[in-house]
């Protein structure tokens, strides 16, 4: 009887042990990537972004819009109102930025727990962000990635005129990098 007891023991130990060698460096790959995109924030009236709670179903305050249903744009901004917010995470050091750039060319970047850095950008600079903004070419960029995504990639989300673009790397059209490339500092923050 105690004979029998010691080997049950000692078989359910070999299986555990079996199954670590065999678990643990799956869920030490998976812990290193393909987390699922984030939700975007959405877009308020006042043209600031919120993040949207997870469970609530990604419910966007109310839009504008006219008697017909349409979406109506101001095109009068003033100069404080933000014209784009970028919000980067991932990589390999879980950065969590934001840069957020008024119609009037002021920046501000927020990177982790940093404190915030401000800038101007030239006026040529800001007509050229909002050239990109505004091409035909960028309102058709796809609002979610449709690619692989890459692991311990940057996850982006611009969010521009009530509309928001979550891409990644890997996963970037010609439209989308050219609105990138124009951000203040050569592109959107993905420093720690």
């Amino acid at each position: 009887m105690m004979l029998r007891d010691v080997m049950r023991r000692r078989r359910y130990a070999g299986r555990i042990r079996a199954a670590s060698v065999v678990l643990l460096p799956v869920l030490a790959v998976a812990g290193c990537g393909g987390q699922d995109t984030p939700k975007p924030p959405v877009a308020t009236q006042d043209g600031t972004t919120k993040p949207v709670p997870t469970g609530t179903g990604g419910t966007a305050p109310p839009v504008p819009t006219s008697s017909d249903g349409t979406v109506t744009k101001n095109k009068e901004h003033g100069p404080r109102e933000v014209l784009v917010t970028v919000n980067v995470s991932g990589g390999l050091a879980g950065v969590d930025n934001q840069l957020t750039v008024h119609y009037d060319g002021s920046y501000t970047t927020r990177s982790g727990t940093e404190s915030p850095r401000s800038g101007r950008m030239t006026p040529a600079e800001v007509a050229e962000l909002r050239g990109a903004l505004e091409d035909p070419a960028y309102a058709k960029v796809p609002a979610r990635p449709s690619g692989e995504p890459v692991h311990d990639g940057f996850t982006y989300v611009v969010t521009y005129d009530y509309r928001v673009v979550v891409s990644a790397d890997g996963d970037r059209s010609a439209a989308l990098q050219r609105v990138l490339s124009a951000l203040p500092d050569g592109g959107p923050p993905t420093g720690p």
